[in-house]
């Protein structure tokens, strides 16, 4: 990835460096989902590295909520894991902060709104700034109630990617992707997430749709686990996130020791980045 030539380049700087720089490279964005603090907030440092270390574009940090709203049993129980273990907002903020200084992809925040309300919005994003995050995901907030945050977001120059499902409406699409920032998150279908076998019918002309609605790279996620699909997604899209086959692969790992994680972790997400790349 290319680094922005400026020290006080935005946050959101360094994922339109990444971009451009695939672009240039004629190669597509992998995108993994890991929880934060599952199992612990070393491991997840650790994790984050591995993830680097593979070749992920970027990387979306799961926020630890009591209730998710989108998300599958898999992400779910990772969720549970680690705030039993005692994850905190603060201690999210920490395992980016650490992992920051390490690695070159940029790291996104997914959080729920609530959370983001709880802190408030200056204070949320000052943080968030504070610990080199590139941006947020926040899945539940409505377009129409986020000038808040987007007004947060735009002044300290992070990103608010939105999101885009198969059962949102043409108008209302087209209104989120106008106002996403850093890039537009294509869901692949309705319901939760969780890890599936086949790309669902319709996605590849949602896709082009929504390219001619909005100038910012779109990102396809929910149930891409393999390298065929990613290989799939990235012949439409400019890249696929991955997230449940991942945070399973963690919690099956979990007990083999953090290293044996990190390179169980750099294997799996390797094979993905590999798929992404011209041949």
């Amino acid at each position: 990835m290319t680094a922005p030539d400026s020290p006080t380049a935005p946050p959101i700087a360094a994922l339109e460096a990444m971009f451009a720089a695939n672009r240039a490279a004629g190669q597509k964005a992998v995108a993994p989902f890991v929880t934060a603090g599952d199992p612990d907030a070393a491991t997840s440092v650790a994790v984050l590295e591995a993830l680097d270390r593979a070749g992920a574009s970027l990387c979306e940090l799961g926020v630890p909520y009591s209730d998710p709203i989108a998300d599958g049993p898999v992400i779910q129980a990772s969720y549970t894991r680690a705030l039993a273990s005692g994850i905190t907002l603060e201690g999210v903020f920490g395992i980016a902060r650490e992992a920051a200084g390490r690695v070159a992809m940029p790291i996104l925040a997914m959080a729920s709104y609530s959370l983001v309300y709880r802190r408030g919005i200056e204070r949320f994003v000052a943080d968030a700034v504070a610990a080199g995050l590139a941006g947020f995901v926040v899945p539940d907030l409505p377009v129409e109630e986020s000038d808040d945050l987007d007004g947060a977001c735009r002044s300290a120059g992070l990103a608010l990617v939105r999101l885009v499902t198969p059962t949102t409406p043409p108008e209302r699409a087209a209104a989120i992707a106008a106002k996403s920032t850093g890039f537009l998150y294509c869901v692949s279908v309705a319901g939760v997430t969780g890890a599936r076998t086949e790309l669902p019918a319709g996605l590849i002309d949602r896709v082009k749709w929504l390219r001619t609605q909005t100038d910012v790279p779109i990102l396809v996620g929910f149930g891409i686990s393999s390298p065929e699909q990613v290989k799939a997604v990235c012949e439409v899209a400019d890249g696929a996130i991955v997230g449940s086959a991942l945070v399973r692969l963690v919690a099956e790992q979990a007990t083999a020791g953090p290293a044996a994680l990190a390179a169980a972790v750099e294997r799996y997400v390797g094979g993905l980045a590999a798929a992404t790349r011209p041949r």
